[in-house]
């Protein structure tokens, strides 16, 4: 017991385990971080003005980019959009909700 107590050899081998724990709780936080709070932000290099939820020639943009263009009026949009949501939207059972 005397000599375990006593015993001066430094650190040892558990010096280099401290500086893994940081690693891992640095990658922890950045991908945590990247899942939760960073989601919606878009990137430096992303391209600015893409739709990021709609395809950008999907039918039912195409028909948003007609009716913000002046091309169709009110009426004839909400006429097209309820015949694209059938075939294209929620409601469809083929399609994705």
């Amino acid at each position: 017991m005397q000599t375990l107590a006593q015993w001066d050899g430094g650190p040892g081998p558990w010096i280099l385990f401290f500086p893994l724990i940081w690693a891992a709780v640095v990658v922890g936080a950045v991908t945590l971080l990247r899942r939760t709070v960073w989601r919606g932000r878009r990137g430096p290099f992303r391209a600015m003005g893409r739709p990021t939820g709609v395809e950008e020639h999907s039918p039912i943009a195409v028909l948003g980019r007609r009716f913000a263009f002046g091309e169709i009026d009110e009426d004839e949009y909400w006429r097209r959009l309820t015949v694209l949501n059938e075939e294209f939207g929620r409601t469809s059972k083929g399609g994705a909700a």
